[in-house]
């Protein structure tokens, strides 16, 4: 297993320190991209990628302490593949997505649950549960030349195997998900693409320790903090 790799500023270019790379951009996030996971929260398989996305500030360091709100209710792990764009992509098709795709990563999708199914219930978009400073928390990037591999990955709270992702899996596959999303808005350099979680979400709790893992390329260990 590769334990080191070098992080992605917005141009493809190596940065000097680990942990200091965060994207500028915004983070556009895939819901119900993983059968499982679908069949776990009890939600529909949609005809087309459900899509929200999250701001700049919800980017935080995977490497530092996973920071949960206080006082929201339960605040669950949704581990997912991320793709750094280092291109404009507008109107693209597949072999332009591809060409833009700059690294990979890992991040957390965290969402407020409680609020999540609030919301649900009366028709009102999730923002407000996946959108909190802090919900991102994001590895550096292993710089990448996509041409359609698969990755696993995995989660563990403290020792226990919570989360395992193969991106073969995906109902939506990230070629098909980047051009679906350029047809609808401009991804630019620095723009971060979630691209859902398998089956696994539960509460994150503070003390819990966590171990991530892409599978052959890199792991991080970290814990849950306020």
């Amino acid at each position: 297993m590769i334990n080191t790799y070098q992080h992605l500023d917005l141009h493809g270019m190596p940065l000097k320190h680990k942990g200091t790379a965060l994207p500028a951009g915004k983070a556009v996030c895939v819901g119900r991209n993983y059968l499982d996971h679908i069949h776990e929260l009890g939600n529909q398989i949609s005809e087309r990628p459900v899509l929200f996305m999250k701001p700049a500030t919800a980017f935080a360091h995977m490497h530092q302490p996973v920071s949960i709100p206080e006082g929201k209710g339960e605040c669950h792990n949704e581990l997912e593949l991320a793709f750094l764009i280092g291109e404009p992509l507008f109107k693209a098709e597949r072999s332009e997505c591809a060409q833009a795709i700059a690294g990979i990563g890992l991040a957390f999708d965290l969402t407020l649950r409680d609020l999540q199914n609030e919301l649900k219930a009366g028709g009102l978009p999730w923002e407000l549960a996946k959108s909190f400073d802090g919900s991102c928390p994001i590895s550096g990037f292993m710089p990448l030349e996509y041409q359609e591999q698969y990755f696993t990955f995995s989660l563990k709270v403290n020792g226990q195997l919570r989360q395992s992702g193969d991106s073969r899996l995906m109902l939506n596959p990230v070629l098909d998900l980047l051009s679906h999303m350029s047809h609808s808005f401009t991804l630019m350099p620095g723009d971060v693409v979630l691209t859902g979680t398998p089956k696994g979400v539960a509460p994150l709790k503070v003390n819990d320790l966590i171990d991530i893992e892409l599978h052959e390329h890199f792991s991080i260990k970290t814990q849950v903090a306020r």
